[in-house]
């Protein structure tokens, strides 16, 4: 029994490490570099007479799979620190992919006439390495998309509901998770968070710092003076001069929080928004 138990826990920290899903990583490149590569000529087509193993193209295969996972990776981390820790949207996902593709195209071409110059020194012929490139770039689309749905999926999810915001107020700093926001609203230049529970903490920051820090997936900057979460929207009703007013599920003892109107040119930003 003692000795299983701490193989088991071995086992455990090892398949949930980094260095298993790299492990997977490496796994899963050898796999499709022999496979490709055993489908790309007949000499090397499994069962030929003339079979000989296609130890040149699958060396080239692993290198330029290997570079180009680096730019992947090291694109996706720049993302994911910049934007899609904030927000994930489908434009930065879009953004992500063209200029990951962009980055492969620049390393390809003169990577080839690396290569060609290494295997002899043969004229390219221009058709080819046209072909190549699109051929490459299409498999990685696949792949690429493939490999990090699940990361973008998952910073997603942490994005509109696990993600918090450090408040520091004076010599206090308090971390809040989203779903625990009502609203923002400034009044004498200081700005409060007001949380789910009624309770107010007032901040450091002015409106337009946090306007930039939130997911503006779930936050709308309604005027010049309040930042609304969605989910803390009851009602919102038709007034007059084409105005919106924006009744909250709770109620706070403010008038401006109450009762919160949104311009006739935000109009369709805020419903856009809010539907």
């Amino acid at each position: 029994m003692s000795t299983r138990q701490p193989m088991k826990g071995v086992t455990k920290i090892f398949v949930n490490s980094a260095s298993w899903r790299w492990f997977q990583k490496i796994v899963l490149l050898i796999i499709f570099s022999v496979v490709l590569n055993h489908l790309a000529t007949k000499d090397s087509f499994p069962g030929n007479d003339s079979y000989r193993f296609p130890i040149e193209g699958f060396l080239s295969t692993i290198v330029l799979s290997t570079l180009i996972g680096i730019i992947a990776h090291f694109n996706f981390e720049f993302y994911k620190k910049k934007y899609f820790s904030k927000k994930v949207e489908t434009s930065t996902i879009i953004r992500f992919m063209v200029s990951t593709h962009i980055y492969i195209t620049l390393m390809y071409i003169p990577l080839n006439f690396l290569i060609n110059i290494i295997a002899g020194g043969q004229e390219m012929v221009l058709y080819y390495l046209i072909v190549g490139l699109l051929i490459t770039l299409l498999i990685c689309f696949v792949f690429i998309g493939l490999w990090y749905a699940q990361d973008i999926y998952d910073l997603y999810k942490r994005s509109i509901k696990d993600a918090e915001i450090t408040i520091e107020s004076g010599a206090k700093v308090t971390k809040l998770t989203y779903e625990h926001i009502m609203c923002f609203y400034i009044e004498n230049k200081i700005v409060y968070t007001v949380k789910k529970d009624g309770s107010i903490i007032h901040t450091d920051f002015t409106l337009n710092e946090l306007e930039e820090k939130i997911n503006d997936q779930l936050f709308f900057r309604a005027n010049r003076k309040i930042i609304v979460h969605k989910d803390a929207i009851g009602q919102v009703e038709k007034i007059e001069n084409g105005k919106l007013r924006v009744r909250l599920k709770n109620t706070i003892d403010y008038d401006q929080i109450t009762e919160i109107n949104i311009s006739r040119y935000k109009r369709k930003e805020f419903m856009d928004w809010f539907q």
